[in-house]
């Protein structure tokens, strides 16, 4: 681990203690008892549909891949993906950010690719994310769903909902003008940021135009209206499992939880989010902070259950992957750590390419 990485960590612990200690300091009356029980009489059948579906929702990234992927491997196979992406969200899991490489480059040599190009793919799957969780929180937000309970009970977070929907709004449509830019584009600008940034601390111009060049490979692995579409639902589709896998989880605590409908568990889900900002490996905090945080003061859930839930939403969405992801890494013969070291050494050295082809 560098010397920067061990800074950035040490930066995230120490707010991320500071949050804690402000969260117990504000609780003194936290019932340890109640946060037992709500904890011990759960209905386990929800929390495993929950674990399902957040796999179906892996399964589908890996169908989202294989279309990204067809234009120069079509005979490449949703199961051979499935394996690399459960083990990379297993390194990201165990690791943290330094894991996020693991799946591309796993990838990469699954299918007998450049790593550069999939980072490509990986930059584009990143933009499909943010646009599917969008349109799901945009619906939720302006259609009439339950949140417009919020206007009666909870006005000042039912406008900064509408906020909320506005700025998703402006900020897929700023990305959807700037892929665009950047389709038509991009090498220019790639080589006039390199210039710009030339003398700029720690190769910075380059690795603003490495990323730009990254951006416009994974814009080349969209090959007409038709593949895009099939990327859209795929995506929508994967967001809204996940919804459901939330859902599935917050009712699993019974009565007290069975208001949070699918609109209210997708605001939960962008609370998480947020708060996965703040993210130790293999510890998390941000977003169970987050989570927490939104179950106590914008649903009023009693505090002892705010934090059980939060927590169970941590293991069910992010870490129930590991004992899966690490048995295949096992059956591959893979070390996780090692196969990070050899994707961020692969990201430093290798060119990012135009095209997918690898």
């Amino acid at each position: 681990m560098n010397k920067q990485r061990i800074v950035v960590y040490g930066v995230v612990l120490v707010i991320l203690v500071l949050l804690v200690y402000l969260q117990f300091q504000h609780w003194r009356t936290f019932d340890w008892d109640k946060f037992i029980e709500h904890s011990r009489d759960l209905t386990w059948r929800h929390v495993i549909h929950g674990i399902v579906l957040i796999y179906l929702a892996y399964v589908l990234r890996a169908v989202r891949w294989k279309i990204f992927l067809r234009p120069v491997r079509p005979h490449t196979s949703t199961i051979a993906l499935v394996s690399p992406t459960l083990v990379g969200f297993t390194g990201l899991a165990v690791l943290g950010r330094p894991g996020e490489l693991i799946r591309p480059y796993l990838i990469a040599r699954r299918v007998n690719l450049s790593f550069a190009s999939q980072l490509a793919v990986w930059a584009m799957e990143r933009i499909f994310d943010l646009g599917a969780f969008t349109v799901l929180m945009v619906l939720a937000i302006f259609l009439p769903t339950k949140l417009r309970a919020f206007a009666a009970t909870r006005p000042v977070y039912y406008h900064w909902l509408h906020v909320a929907g506005y700025l998703l709004s402006a900020m897929v449509l700023g990305l959807f003008a700037t892929a665009m830019l950047v389709n038509y584009k991009g090498p220019a600008i790639a080589a006039w940021m390199e210039a710009r940034f030339a003398h700029s601390a720690q190769n910075f111009g380059h690795r603003i135009a490495q990323r730009v060049r990254e951006f416009a490979g994974g814009l080349n692995t969209i090959h007409g209206p038709f593949s895009f579409l099939q990327l859209s639902v795929v995506s929508i589709v994967m967001w809204w499992l996940i919804a459901m896998s939330y859902k599935e989880v917050t009712h699993a605590y019974g009565a007290t939880m069975h208001d949070m409908n699918s609109a209210k568990v997708l605001l939960l889900m962008a609370s998480s989010m947020v708060g996965s900002m703040l993210q130790l490996p293999g510890v998390g905090g941000g977003s169970q902070l987050a989570t927490i945080e939104a179950l106590d003061k914008v649903f009023q859930i009693p505090r002892e259950l705010a934090v059980s839930c939060g927590i169970l939403l941590w293991l069910v969405s992010f870490v129930a992957v590991v004992p899966v992801g690490l048995l295949l890494a096992h059956r591959e013969r893979l070390s996780i750590r090692r196969v990070a070291e050899e994707s961020e050494r692969a990201e430093a050295a290798e060119p990012i390419p135009t095209s997918p082809t690898g």
